[in-house]
């Protein structure tokens, strides 16, 4: 393993925050199962607290016990195509498993299985979900090179990861917790389904 990517994990491990290159844009994230650090999360984003961040995955084994069964029309229609890559899916999960902020209250998850092997690789040693919003303050442009990432920003986390991300759009948003699906953002991906 790469010593930065080590480094990044280190931290990712003991409760730090990190930014991180994914496909789509840069991230900032934590581990999900960290409360005390996803509200630093929110604090240094400057992120309402009602507003839900996505989660990155490496496999659907890792996400199992935060989620409903997600049904067989999701696997083949969405996940069977897009994943891994630039589709955020909004499942029902169990609350009471998700920290409240991860999920801005509601009782829903977005997941994302990035395709970038190096956000895979600090997944998959991290061993949990890592949140994964853009890493940017609230409102503010999303950075799709390292040198957009606000160094303000950079200033405020604990390891900066540096690299580069391919698709240079936000990920496409679906919300499948309701019938008929909903898609809530339009990005990289064109989903037909």
């Amino acid at each position: 393993m790469d010593e930065q990517i080590a480094q990044a994990v280190r931290v990712f491990k003991q409760g730090g925050i990190v930014i991180f290159p994914t496909d789509t844009a840069f991230g900032i994230g934590c581990r999900m199962d960290d409360e005390q650090a996803v509200r630093r999360l929110f604090r240094i984003r400057k992120r309402p607290e009602t507003q839900a961040v996505p989660v990155l995955i490496d496999s659907l084994e890792m996400i199992k016990e935060y989620i409903e069964p997600i049904s067989n029309e999701v696997k083949q229609k969405l996940i069977a195509h897009y994943w891994p890559g630039a589709l955020t899916i909004i499942l029902p999960c169990h609350p009471e498993k998700v920290p409240v902020l991860v999920r801005g209250g509601t009782k829903t998850l977005g997941i994302r299985m990035p395709n970038h092997p190096v956000a895979l690789e600090l997944i998959n040693a991290v061993g949990v979900p890592l949140l994964g919003p853009s890493a940017n303050f609230h409102g503010d442009p999303t950075p799709y090179s390292f040198f957009e990432v606000n160094e303000e920003l950079q200033e405020q986390v604990d390891y900066v990861l540096p690299g580069e991300c391919f698709s240079k759009q936000p990920s496409t948003v679906i919300d499948c917790s309701i019938i008929p699906w909903e898609i809530l953002r339009k990005g990289a991906v064109k989903v037909d389904f």
